[in-house]
């Protein structure tokens, strides 16, 4: 679905990806871990078209969109939904206006139609009661399922979660995963998380991607990837990524 080939995107002097390659299967839930400021956010964004490589190519369902145009990346961009670290929700309106928000802009559905779509997404995610609620009243817990919500709503191909369960207690993020999966089971989309959350990643994931100084190192089945011998994934894993480490490429 998503492949990246020799991508390279420099901030400054500092080099966030370095000639990377990947590819993201369609169907599976993929999971990208790898240590704090590796650069695992730039990637998403150049799945979705939000930066550009400076070299290499990024193609979506067979498409290549590094050198497209506007007009033909919000076209791609349509087969995406997205779930950010922080939900992204607006604080001014109700879950209920947060969620229609998308068919509304983009929709010519009458406001009945767009009322049982928005309820059934919400049901969805285990949330039938709370539309009339702002975001200010919600949990984190809550927040992140009311902006998965958001997410299939336009019943996308593609779904990428950005880190979704920093910042909530251990209870809550076995909670998000469940959801991601159960969803995932439901609508077939092709998912790709950013996670820190390790081993729990593992129990939802189809295949892991190890993102270190710029390249993957490392990518497989979570089996396959919790076995591996590079001691850089292997330190990832068990906690201890500290001090300076031969990496394997």
């Amino acid at each position: 679905m998503i492949k990246l080939e020799r991508v390279t995107k420099s901030f400054g002097s500092q080099v966030v990806l370095d000639e990377l390659d990947l590819e993201i299967e369609t169907g599976l839930i993929t999971a990208i871990i790898g240590p704090s400021g590796e650069g695992k956010s730039v990637l998403l964004k150049h799945m979705i078209g939000l930066l550009k490589p400076e070299t290499g190519t990024v193609t979506v369902d067979g498409e290549e969109i590094s050198g497209m145009g506007r007009t033909a990346l919000n076209r791609v961009r349509e087969k995406f939904g997205m779930l950010f670290q922080n939900a992204a929700l607006f604080d001014s309106l109700t879950v209920f206006e947060n969620v229609a928000f998308p068919l509304q802009e983009k929709t010519k559905l009458s406001d009945a139609e767009i009322a049982q779509r928005v309820r059934e997404s919400l049901s969805h995610v285990g949330l039938p009661d709370v539309e009339r609620k702002y975001p200010d009243e919600l949990s984190g817990g809550m927040k992140k399922r009311v902006g998965l919500a958001r997410a299939l709503l336009m019943d996308p191909a593609i779904i990428l979660f950005d880190e979704p369960t920093t910042g909530l207690d251990p209870v809550i993020c076995r909670a998000i995963h469940q959801m991601i999966k159960e969803t995932h089971g439901r609508f077939g989309y092709t998912a790709v998380v950013v996670s820190h959350e390790i081993p729990e990643i593992f129990d939802i994931s189809d295949r892991v991607a190890v993102l270190y100084r710029g390249k993957i190192i490392e990518s497989g089945t979570p089996g396959q990837v919790q076995g591996s011998a590079n001691p850089v994934v292997r330190q990832f894993i068990s906690g201890s990524l500290d001090g300076p480490i031969r990496l394997i490429r």
